[in-house]
């Protein structure tokens, strides 16, 4: 309901080929940083694995899970990286493609005039017990970089206006991609 604050990070919706596909890296072992479902992540230009990013920089996707072997030689599979895990042969899962439509949920009421707009990220972070991130559209600090908003989810108890509106959405500030300006 978009009536509720219950922010569920950058979840994949669709793509136009009907196809969401998810693209493997890494994360550097020890990395001090929660990582969760759905969390818009990036490559490290300095490392070439995924890291978390700070709302207004580029990004590349969202964080969909990860496998590794553990210190004790078990292998495990999780939908966040917990900080400061140690481990060998971690394999992230993340999507990539610039055109992926995202839905994610709002901080503040969208209007139907916003679509087109561009807006950042909430702070990073997330539930521990469920793994999945708790990032939400900062409508509420005004215009960013992040992400386009290009219409409503089409749930029936979620419309433009309400209190915490779920809207799809494409990135904006992608790292693979030139910047464009929105309408």
């Amino acid at each position: 309901m978009s009536s509720v604050a219950s922010p569920f990070g950058l979840k994949p919706a669709f793509h136009t080929s009907g196809i969401i596909r998810q693209l493997q890296s890494t994360i550097v072992s020890g990395f001090p940083t929660d990582i969760f479902q759905f969390s818009p992540v990036a490559i490290d230009p300095a490392t070439g694995a995924l890291t978390v990013v700070a709302p207004g920089n580029p990004v590349v996707g969202a964080f969909m899970g990860v496998e590794w072997t553990g210190t004790d030689g078990r292998r495990r599979v999780g939908n966040r990286w917990e900080a400061n895990t140690v481990g060998t042969d971690i394999v992230a899962y993340y999507t990539e493609d610039p055109y992926m439509v995202y839905e994610i949920q709002s901080n503040d009421p969208v209007p139907l005039a916003d679509v087109g707009a561009q807006f950042n990220f909430s702070a990073l972070g997330g539930n521990a017990v469920t793994g999945l991130s708790n990032v939400s559209l900062d409508h509420a600090g005004g215009a960013g970089t992040d992400c386009r908003i290009l219409g409503v989810n089409p749930a029936p108890d979620n419309i433009f206006g309400d209190a915490f509106t779920i809207v799809q959405v494409q990135l904006s500030n992608h790292q693979y991609v030139a910047a464009r300006a929105a309408i």
